[in-house]
């Protein structure tokens, strides 16, 4: 929480004090019973005392002074909301290792069917983009609010070749400078399945992405001892690499998630696509201390007026 005129706060100061004028005039109020009448006849000459009823009132007169200060200086909280104008890139990994089975029927038709539900979730007017790449990245569609196109690249890959992580990152973000130093809030999802096997280093890739102000969401695709078999008819391991993209996405703080079949993947794209289209903006909460105030206010004077009829 953060405040536009933040010396109002100095009220709050008032509350303690508030609290000792109250405990200084209960102090005399129980001096002038002792002079009253002694200890020992007290109980019979004085009527029976409220207790903590008594104190209950001016405990709510003082929560609302509190309250009132803050909302004097004008606090804002910062929430999420609908970014109706940000720029997303899929970059989408279709290297040999995407034909394995272990996610069912396939992870590259796992991940397609996924990202199909995540066109569909986010916001028609946030721009999304794709890149998809194997031994090299290629721009499948520059940002656009029109789903076709993105839908139509993505259902026509294939699968085949290593996996150059890094300039996939490269080429998402080279997607997002194209929107100029005031351009919309940004992000991108990366969804991989294997090592990094060529271009430049991922991570590397990653921090210059949090330099932009641009989070990157990875997830990573399929079990450890998944397999696929190759040109030659030879079975080849096709573990994912859930620690390198751990590392991206703490690097550019986004979020990474590991998933080994196609509901936790669209379980996790259904995620994604209310996360990465919304933005934090600081709103003011003015109203509602103030709006409290006034309900301790007005509870303070019901509970007075009900046990002793008047308001203080």
């Amino acid at each position: 929480m953060s405040f536009q005129a933040p010396a109002f706060l100095l009220a709050l100061l008032l509350v303690p004090l508030a609290a000792l004028a109250y405990g200084a005039a209960q102090r005399r109020r129980r001096a002038a019973a002792d002079a009253f009448a002694s200890p020992a006849v007290r109980a019979s000459a004085l009527p029976r005392t409220p207790g903590w009823r008594r104190h209950a009132p001016i405990a709510l007169y003082g929560l609302a002074l509190a309250a009132l200060a803050i909302a004097l200086a004008r606090p804002e909280a910062t929430i999420a909301v609908p970014a109706e104008q940000a720029t997303i890139v899929l970059a989408i990994d279709r290297s040999g290792s995407m034909r394995a089975t272990d996610v069912k029927p396939t992870r590259l038709e796992a991940m397609q069917a996924a990202a199909n539900r995540f066109l569909e979730r986010i916001p028609r007017r946030v721009k999304v983009g794709a890149v998809a790449f194997n031994t090299k990245a290629d721009v499948l569609e520059a940002p656009t609010t029109d789903r076709a196109p993105v839908r139509a690249a993505i259902e026509a890959l294939t699968a085949g070749g290593g996996t150059a992580t890094g300039d996939a990152l490269d080429a998402s973000l080279e997607l997002i400078r194209r929107g100029g130093p005031d351009r919309p809030p940004a992000a991108v999802v990366l969804i991989s399945d294997g090592k990094s096997t060529a271009g430049r280093d991922p991570v590397d890739a990653a921090r210059e992405a949090a330099d932009l102000g641009v989070p990157v969401y990875t997830v990573a695709l399929g079990t450890p001892g998944a397999t696929i078999v190759d040109a030659k008819g030879r079975t080849q391991p096709a573990p994912p690499d859930p620690d390198t993209l751990r590392a991206m996405a703490e690097a550019s703080g986004g979020q990474s998630f590991a998933v080994e079949d196609a509901d936790a993947l669209n379980q996790v794209y259904e995620r994604l696509g209310s996360q990465v289209a919304t933005e934090h903006k600081p709103q003011e909460i003015t109203a509602a201390f103030a709006g409290g105030a006034l309900a301790l206010v007005a509870g303070g004077a019901l509970l007075s007026l009900h046990w002793f009829r008047r308001l203080v």
